[in-house]
């Protein structure tokens, strides 16, 4: 279903850009993902086929429509009319790479064998927005099996300079 997550985070970014409002969107979007991932049930609700369509809309009128702007009220009823509420993660996830691509904004997971540093994070920020062109953010994680060095991903690419893939890339040299 992730085809019909595109297309409806699709219609709302050229909505939320038509009215000026893409910020706001995300952080909407965001809210309403976050409640239901601290509320599961709801969501469950929201897609049993078993309830009435007109209490899964009041439902989701009574805990929204307070919160979010009307155009994202509108979207989350369509979703929910159409069948398609189980599938709100996904498009929110395909609205922030839209949100992310008009924005040219990257997040780079950055693993180390020891935590970084301020300083050390905002070098490889730098040098990373440089290489890449683009607004990066870290999300920075340790895994100590690495020795040392650091695995960067960003963008579908992996930069591995760990000292765990070097001594690999040794051994097999070693062993041809």
């Amino acid at each position: 279903m992730i085809k019909t997550s595109n297309e409806y985070a699709d219609a709302l970014f050229s909505l939320a850009m038509d009215l000026h409002a893409e910020d706001e969107t995300l952080s909407a979007l965001q809210l309403v993902r976050d409640s239901f991932r601290q509320e599961p049930d709801a969501l469950a609700m929201l897609a049993s086929p078993s309830i009435p369509k007109s209490e899964r809309l009041a439902a989701l009128e009574s805990a929204f429509a307070a919160h979010l702007p009307q155009h994202v009220m509108g979207y989350m009823h369509v979703l929910c009319n159409n069948g398609h509420i189980r599938e709100f993660d996904d498009s929110v996830m395909a609205y922030e790479e839209l949100y992310n691509s008009a924005r040219k904004l990257s997040t780079a997971v950055v693993t180390s064998a020891v935590e970084l540093s301020e300083t050390e994070k905002s070098q490889l920020q730098a040098k990373l927005e440089k290489r890449l062109g683009r607004t990066i953010r870290l999300e920075c994680a340790i895994d100590e099996s690495l020795l040392g060095g650091l695995v960067v991903q960003v963008d579908g690419k992996v930069i591995d300079g760990s000292l765990k893939h070097r001594l690999h890339e040794i051994k097999e040299v070693m062993n041809r």
